[in-house]
């Protein structure tokens, strides 16, 4: 079976639609509890993913339970990554000494290779629109249970670069919308990103910081997923989507992923704090308030 690669979040969406399964919902639906408790009972029944073209208040739409089913999850993110893995141990016990026979015989795994890593191409779709007067309250932000402290950002993929060596951090990480332009960042102790700003604030100095919402489903997956701090995760959403990843410049100091729905081009400045949450936990309590990072 030839696995589908997603370029980008409405080719998946487009798939879905095309499979009967995307319920598309027209109807006016508040950010504030309603749309997540329409997620909370669909998800809960096994349901389709949610699109919510008229959300009360903002500028765009709002797409839900995008992996909710492990047949949605199989189509996003394929088998490919199991499959090369599993190669690549194959070749560890055979490959050596190489020979022009055994190297042949695996030349499967050098194709897939060359498929890896990132290009820089001159103009993306992200760049299609540039606004400096930012306003999030704009954007579809979900408030999801009623103790909730305020809206956040839900699979936010944030970008920020070491400020002393070459290397990346892509990470998932809380960001409770405090106003029309400034949020907060849950960085945990041990988060990649928390490391980067750590070394930033120690100097006296920002850390740039690259927010994208959307973009390939492969590039959410490479952001969740726990790897160790030297492996750069736009590595992996390439081996995950079967291709090089598109990059483009922007206004800021960060390569933009060309296929973005969205990028937040901001900064974290140093000891700056701000008191975030309580917010409703996936283990059934609310988390305590407390002060963490607050970016702009």
């Amino acid at each position: 079976m030839t696995e589908t690669t997603f370029t980008d979040l409405r080719a998946f969406l487009d798939v879905l639609r095309r499979q009967k399964d995307l319920a598309v919902i027209e109807a006016p639906v508040d950010a504030r509890l309603e749309a997540a408790e329409i997620h909370r009972r669909v998800i809960a029944a096994g349901g389709p993913a949610l699109l919510f073209t008229n959300v009360r208040g903002a500028d765009f739409p709002l797409v839900t339970n995008l992996f909710g089913t492990r047949a949605r999850a199989e189509l996003a993110f394929g088998r490919r990554p199991q499959r090369f893995v599993q190669r690549m141990a194959e070749l560890a016990q055979t490959l050596l000494p190489p020979s022009p026979r055994k190297l042949w015989e695996a030349r499967d795994v050098f194709a897939e290779a060359a498929r890896i890593g990132t290009r820089r191409s001159r103009r993306g779709p992200v760049m299609d629109v540039v606004e400096t007067e930012v306003r999030l309250d704009r954007l579809p932000v979900l408030t999801c249970w009623p103790e909730d402290s305020g809206p956040f950002l839900t699979l936010p993929t944030v970008y920020t670069e070491h400020p002393r060596r070459p290397g990346h951090n892509l990470g998932i990480y809380r960001m409770q919308v405090h106003d029309p332009r400034t949020t907060g960042m849950h960085w945990q102790i041990g988060k990649g990103g928390g490391f980067h700003y750590a070394e930033a604030e120690a100097a006296g100095a920002a850390l740039p910081v690259t927010v994208f919402l959307g973009g390939p489903p492969a590039l959410i997956l490479a952001a969740i997923a726990p790897l160790p701090e030297n492996v750069p995760e736009l590595m992996l959403a390439s081996l995950l989507g079967g291709r090089r990843l598109d990059l483009t410049a922007g206004p800021g100091p960060h390569p933009l992923v060309s296929a973005a729905e969205f990028a937040l081009v901001g900064e974290v400045p140093p000891a700056r704090r701000r008191p975030e949450g309580p917010f409703g936990d996936h283990y059934g309590y609310y988390s305590l308030r407390h002060d963490y990072r607050c970016s702009r």
